[in-house]
This record gives structure tokens, C-alpha cells and sequence, in this order.
């Protein structure tokens, strides 16, 4: 492992310069800085941790947080996860700021600029996906802002990596769940949050794609949006079931699982149906315990909460991008037995 001195040398350069290129203080030519950066990588270039715990301290950080709120019990986790490494953060001078946004692509700008006006160095954010919140995660890229998108993704962006799962094999984990538990010919509803949210249209992408090869006994009937509003899945679901008597079998994609379950035993349904769901919030346990909810499958809200928050801290100090673009968060499948 080498060290400033080493990489200067080699560059042909002065300790001062290697230090200003790998901590990003500018004022060195991009030929320069490329030949300091390329050896650094080569050389497997580490910096000195106490000397990085020393210079946050005297940073003085400042982190942003951005998450959804509303009705999604999920995000009671995640809030928890930011606040734990918050509390880890503060004994390096570092503050984190967090806001809980609802309604719209318009919201989540203002608060990614509110945070930028009140000194956030990086930003955490669980992204609409829309090309409006795409443009200012490169706005903010270039002026040196880095963003980690947590829970959610947003494609084609200059964010430095996503904390979250991976929902495309969400989503084909509970079809292979679905036709593991189901005989026969299966009508399924699909309940799902917003199409303007990658991470609910990837669920479903897996899921569909993993039935293609059992479609003749597998049919899903209807796609249903219920933007994880409890009161809203409640009325929509009931209305989907109404309608289509055929349905034996619910996929819920995001949040909205207890409304939707209750809008199926108004109809005298309960029991009647296959449901595979996403995240052991209390009130999905409940179902779970009662046999409402045949499985659910889980992905450690608390890491995505405090996982990008500890990335985008050691950019900052050490000037070295995460190793890896895509964080994964582990896959668990929760039914009544292991509860």
C-alpha cells in the first residue's frame, strides 16, 4: 500500500499537489491529476485513518437526507437506520439533515435545494424517477455534490451508488413464491404504488418476467396503483375483487397491504386468498400472524437508511468513490413459522 510520498515521487510531483488531487481541492491540471489518481488506484493508496478522523472533525459535515413519507409504515425503519449512523456521525462533527417529502417530483427539487442552501455537502435520497430529479443529481454532481439514492433508483443518473434492493429478483421471488403456493389456475391482482417509482415498476417487471414460462396457469389480470395510501388500496382493492370475482390471488408490490387485505375481507374474502406482500412493517406482521399474508419478503430498511449516509462520509473525507455502484441489500422471506 502506498503512500503520499511514494505516488509524488512517482508523479514527479510535491506531496502538496498529491494530496490536493486525491482530496479534491482543485488548482491541478487535469493531466496531473488523471497520472496522481491512475497511480493511487494502481498502487492501492489508503489513507491514514486517524488522520481522515482529524480532518472531518475539522470539516465540520454536512449530510442531506431525502425520504418519502405518507402513509408507507417502511420508511419508519429507514428513518431509523439514518438516525442511528447520525448519532455515529456526530463525534466527527458531521450533522446530518433529513427531510420527508410527499405528492410530487416538485416537492423533492425544493427540498434538494433547501438542503444545498442550508450547507449539505451529499445527499442521501430516495428519488422519484422522473428526468427533472435525474438533471439535478447531475447539476448537483458537477458542482461537487455527490448523491447515493437509498430504497429506490433512478436510471442513467450521476449519483455515486444505490443503497437498496435489488427488485427485479424481488419481484421474481414472489412469483416463484406465488406458484410454489398456488395449484390449479391462478388469477392474480397486482397492487403496486406509482409507476413514477423504479423501484415499484422493477418489483413488477421480476415478477412478470419470472411467470412467463407458467402462463397457462398463471394469469395476472390487472395492475393497480394505490400510491402506498392504506384508505386508497382499501377502496381500490375492494373494487378490483368486485369486479373481477376471479382473482385468487393479490401480489402487493409497495405499501398500501393493510387497507388492501381489509378492502378483501369486506368481501367476506379473508383466507380466500393467496397474498405475497414486501416488508414486515407491524401491521403486515399482523396479517401475517392471522394467515391473511401468505409470505413476505423483506429488505433491511435500516441498512438503507445508515449505509449511504457511511458512503457518502468517507467520499467526502478520503476522496474515494464506493467500490461498488450497486450496495445490495439482503432478501429474506418471512411467513407465520419464522416470524
Amino acid at each position: 500500500m502506498a503512500t503520499i510520498k511514494e505516488i509524488a515521487a512517482l508523479a514527479g510531483v510535491s506531496r502538496g499537489t498529491v494530496d490536493r488531487v486525491l482530496n479534491h481541492r482543485g488548482c491541478v491540471s487535469p493531466a496531473t491529476a488523471e497520472k496522481i489518481e491512475r497511480l493511487a488506484r494502481d498502487l492501492d493508496y489508503r489513507p491514514n485513518r486517524a488522520g481522515l478522523v482529524l480532518a472531518a472533525q475539522k470539516k465540520n459535515l454536512t449530510l442531506g437526507v431525502i425520504l418519502f413519507s405518507g402513509d408507507n409504515p417502511f420508511y419508519i425503519d429507514v428513518l431509523a437506520g439514518v438516525q442511528e449512523k447520525a448519532q455515529e456521525l456526530s463525534c466527527y462533527n458531521c450533522t446530518v439533515l433529513v427531510r420527508q417529502i410527499a405528492g410530487s417530483v416538485e416537492a423533492q427539487l425544493e427540498a434538494m435545494d433547501q438542503l444545498v442552501r442550508e450547507g449539505a455537502a451529499g445527499i442521501a435520497l430516495a428519488p422519484y424517477n422522473d428526468e427533472r430529479i435525474r438533471r439535478r443529481i447531475d447539476q448537483l454532481s458537477r458542482k461537487k455534490i455527490p448523491v447515493v439514492t437509498l430504497n429506490t433508483d433512478i436510471e442513467n443518473s450521476r449519483r455515486i451508488a444505490y443503497v437498496g434492493s435489488n427488485y427485479f429478483k424481488s419481484g421474481a421471488t414472489a412469483a416463484g413464491l406465488l406458484r410454489l403456493m398456488t395449484r390449479g389456475q391462478v388469477c392474480v391482482g397486482i397492487i403496486t404504488g406509482s409507476s413514477n417509482i423504479l423501484c415499484h415498476t422493477e418489483r413488477i417487471a421480476g415478477f412478470t418476467e419470472a411467470l412467463k414460462p407458467f402462463q397457462d396457469s398463471i394469469h395476472i389480470l390487472h395492475v393497480m396503483e394505490v400510491h402506498d395510501s392504506e384508505e386508497e388500496s382499501y377502496k381500490k382493492t375492494r373494487a378490483l375483487l368486485s369486479a373481477h370475482p376471479e382473482i385468487n390471488a393479490l401480489y402487493f408490490a409497495a405499501g398500501g397491504v393493510w387497507g388492501g387485505c381489509r378492502g378483501a375481507a369486506s368481501l367476506g374474502l379473508q383466507g380466500k386468498l393467496r397474498i405475497i406482500a414486501n416488508d414486515l412493517v407491524p401491521t403486515t406482521r399482523q396479517l401475517v400472524e392471522e394467515g391473511t399474508i401468505a409470505a413476505v419478503i423483506c429488505q433491511q430498511p435500516k441498512v438503507q437508511g445508515s449505509r449511504p449516509l457511511d458512503l457518502l462520509f468517507t467520499y467526502l473525507t478520503t476522496g474515494q468513490l464506493p467500490e461498488n455502484e450497486h450496495h445490495y441489500v439482503m432478501t429474506d422471506i418471512r411467513i407465520r413459522e419464522n416470524l
